[in-house]
């Protein structure tokens, strides 16, 4: 069986969010390194503050200030860190509930290692030369053996508060197509469209899924399909995408290749967007070097009838 294929991926977006008045005053607080709470019906005091009481649901917006002082309630040691990450040395991940508040802040402790590190240890808010408005404005905690620092009474309002944020969402990760998907994956490059046929609804699935999605059958026998195929349905795309450097508009449709019992998705070219339609042949249009079909253009067939391919819709 040769091997499967296996390649490191990456999705990365920046996230915009705008802020209520309970998380701007909270992270304004940070630029101007002050730490805010938010103080509930019942008198506790909850850092991070929060907008709706946990327990009650009920709204909150009585600010108050908190020490930048406090104690380890918990902790786990951080042997490797990761890329972003508070510090780039080993760490310990605290949870550090400060004087004056009844909830713990969830952030990193510079130690020099897991042996000087206990719940019950006393410590500091070490701040961040540059401060923009944002949790990182801590730079981590650090061990502290003073007393109890005091809050400033600050009452929470500021001229120039945070009103948003932009946070890069990042996951790395190791993608498997799995079998099937491999050998998909390899014809393609030799300008082949394989797929797999159910033992028994007999249906070709491309791209294979290594599995019939509706006897729930193990599929393994390989199928050649295309070269051609029939357009089923399409949509006129008028929005460029920035990663996609394709002039608008243009046709992207559903094309049943001749062999498959299901359509797959692909452009469609060499041909004004305007007389695209539903049952044109086409047939794959390769660059050089390239690992999969750019696009699909017309063949000079005939249309094929609807009754073809009304059931791959």
């Amino acid at each position: 069986m040769p091997a499967v294929l296996k390649a490191p991926l990456i999705v990365e977006f920046p996230f915009t969010r705008s802020l209520g008045p309970v998380q701007s005053a909270f992270l304004t607080g940070l630029r101007d390194r002050v730490v805010l709470g938010v103080k509930t019906g019942d008198g506790r005091t909850l850092v991070p503050p929060v907008e709706y009481d946990p327990v009650t649901a009920e709204e909150i917006r009585d600010l108050v200030e908190v020490a930048p002082t406090g104690t380890v309630t918990t902790w786990a040691w951080n042997h490797e860190p990761r890329r972003d990450q508070p510090l780039s040395s080993p760490f310990a991940w605290v949870l550090v509930r400060l004087d004056g508040a009844d909830t713990a802040l969830l952030h990193a402790l510079d130690a020099p290692g897991p042996d000087a590190v206990r719940t019950g240890m006393r410590v500091r808010v070490r701040w961040a030369e540059d401060r923009v408005g944002a949790i990182t404005d801590i730079a981590c905690f650090e061990p502290y053996d003073g007393d109890p620092a005091e809050p400033t009474g600050h009452s929470g309002e500021f001229e120039d508060p945070v009103t948003g944020i932009v946070a890069a969402a990042r996951l790395d990760y190791v993608y498997s197509p799995g079998r099937a998907q491999t050998a998909y994956i390899k014809a393609l490059s030799e300008r082949r469209n394989v797929g797999e046929r159910c033992p028994s609804c007999r249906k070709v699935y491309v791209p294979p899924r290594g599995a019939c999605p509706t006897c729930g059958l193990a599929t393994s026998e390989q199928v050649e399909v295309g070269p051609g195929g029939t357009v089923t349905t399409f949509c006129i795309v008028n929005i460029k995408a920035k990663n996609l450097d394709i002039e608008v508009p243009y046709v992207y449709g559903h094309i049943a290749l001749d062999g498959a019992g299901l359509a797959l998705h692909g452009r469609i070219g060499g041909i004004p967007y305007d007389q695209v339609r539903m049952g044109l042949r086409v047939e794959p249009v390769w660059t050089e070097g390239g690992r999969y079909p750019d696009h699909y253009r017309p063949t000079g067939e005939p249309d094929a009838d609807y009754e073809t391919y009304k059931e791959l819709l």
